[in-house]
């Protein structure tokens, strides 16, 4: 529905041949409509086309303006309806009879795509080595055209090293972009949000707008993003959707362990799924398969760990696990209740960037749940990667993170919940707790049946602690490691912090 407070745009028609056929075209508000005429008496079948929905650009060729479409297939509007949700492009050339026409028109046009919020200009970052190794060859053969297309301008930069795109991040000027886009697996938008948030100037640094174009392994934001949307999955509607320009805010959690920080935009896990991420590693050349035939390698050799989480509970999970006393310190082992004991400080001691979310210790009503258990997941989106959906109940910006907890259960049990995990059934088994937490607290231990063997815990792909290696460890003593395993680790939520691009 048109705002009634905004000015509407002046309604164009004109006698024009469109694809070679002489029709009358309108131009009204967001709409492109013509209506042929008909070989015989009477008229032909009006088309429209929607600028903002079917249409990539529009360029000037004399007195032609040759539209890029991109429309769904198997009738859009104005071809009957019913598409598939799948796209294809295709070219509308509307030619006008004279020059000052041409211009007129692309003048209006220019005024509706600037008024969609349509960004002008993009900074790409590609990562070579993530996935099956495609992302250059993605940029070039799918994301590349479509860009062009559009009209939008571009800088590409690919990653060289790990931790790269965080170091891009970290220093770019945002002045000249109107977004960052990652032609990545998630990993590298992660990169991107750490940079941002390490910034003096975050505040406005972490508002720039995000993409994710699918070109890595697991693939979980972008599946979410397009899911939420009822878009089929794909690189091009990836693409498509951040070319529209439409955004929403995302949460991001601060994950600390001390006085160190990492910060997370798409989950945590410890246990079964993080074996899985970071140990199917030597089976990169499957690209996405290697989950899928790891996690089955997992699960006929089980592991289960011993350990505890603590969590403040969102509004309706409050009987979830047991109730804390926090009164006496046995009950957290030492480790405050209160959201933010330690101030997180660079390697020289100096506080920079942001630091995480502020919390009142009167706010918190702290909850637990003992182990053993096979899998601890705590998500910020659907999906964990293209196939699994990890959380089905959680949202972009809620404020909350979702909790997936694989329980002490035998490994018939766990195989079964493999089979639910595509549409996410698997949270109503009685084997799974399934809950939304404001913080939460995570406290490693032992493999069970190990005296000295502990896990990994991984975010966003990231290894944040590894405790496999035959001993708890010092986070010094884990070089290339973020954080110590064993000691606690602790997860808030800043709700909305950041922008990320998304299909509507």
């Amino acid at each position: 529905m048109a705002d009634p407070q905004k000015p509407q745009a002046e309604v164009l028609t004109e006698s024009v041949r469109v694809n070679s056929i002489e029709a009358e075209a309108t131009l009204r508000g967001g709409e492109l409509a013509w209506r042929p005429a008909a070989a015989g008496d009477g008229e032909g079948q009006e088309r429209r086309l929607e600028l903002e929905s079917e249409v990539l650009g529009c360029r000037v060729d004399g007195r032609k303006l040759k539209f890029a479409t991109f429309a769904e297939t198997g009738g859009g509007k104005g071809k009957g309806g019913g598409g598939d949700g799948n796209r294809r492009r295709g070219e509308v050339v509307v030619e006008m009879e004279n020059d000052d026409a041409a211009l007129r028109w692309a003048d209006a046009i220019r005024d509706r795509f600037a008024s969609l919020g349509r960004p002008n200009k993009l900074f790409i970052i590609v990562n070579p080595y993530g996935g099956k190794r495609s992302g250059r060859s993605i940029f070039q053969n799918e994301v590349l055209p479509l860009i062009e297309a559009s009209g939008v301008l571009y800088t590409m930069q690919e990653t060289k090293h790990r931790l790269h795109a965080q170091e891009i991040a970290h220093s770019l000027d945002l002045r000249k972009y109107d977004g960052i886009i990652c032609v990545s697996g998630d990993g590298v938008m992660v990169e991107v949000v750490n940079g941002l948030l390490q910034r003096e100037d975050w505040e406005t640094a972490i508002k720039v707008p995000l993409g994710i174009i699918p070109a890595g392994t697991g693939n979980g934001m972008a599946r979410s993003l397009l899911h939420a949307a009822g878009e089929p999955f794909s690189i091009s509607n990836a693409v498509f959707a951040i070319i529209r320009g439409h955004k929403r805010a995302l949460d991001v959690t601060s994950v600390v362990q001390g006085k160190t920080r990492f910060f997370s935009v798409l989950m945590l896990t410890w246990g079964l799924v993080a074996d899985v991420d970071i140990e199917s590693e030597k089976y990169r050349w499957m690209g996405s398969a290697r989950l899928d035939f790891y996690l089955l390698l997992r699960v006929l050799n089980l592991r289960r760990y011993n350990g505890r989480i603590l969590f403040v509970p969102a509004p309706g999970y409050e009987e979830v696990g047991d109730p804390v006393d926090q009164t006496t310190g046995s009950e957290t082992n030492g480790f405050s209740t209160g959201i933010q004991e330690d101030v997180a400080t660079d390697s020289n001691g100096e506080t920079r960037g942001y630091v995480g979310p502020s919390v009142k210790e009167s706010d918190l009503r702290w909850r637990s749940l003992n182990g053993p258990f096979v899998s601890v997941w705590l998500g910020n989106v659907p999906f964990a990667s293209e196939d699994a959906m990890a959380a089905p109940k959680a949202e972009f910006a809620d404020g909350y993170l979702d909790a997936a907890i694989i329980k002490d259960c035998p490994r018939r049990d766990v195989v079964g919940l493999l089979f639910q995990m595509k549409d996410g059934a698997y949270v109503n088994s009685p084997c799974v707790e399934y809950f939304k937490v404001k913080a939460i607290r995570i406290e490693p231990g032992l493999r069970v049946g190990s005296s000295t063997k502990g896990g990994i815990i991984d975010s966003d792909g990231e290894v944040l602690a590894r405790g496999d290696d035959g001993s708890h460890s010092r986070a010094g003593d884990e070089p290339g490691h973020l954080m110590a395993y064993g000691p606690p680790i602790q997860l808030t939520v800043d709700q909305g912090l950041a922008t990320i691009f998304s299909p509507r």
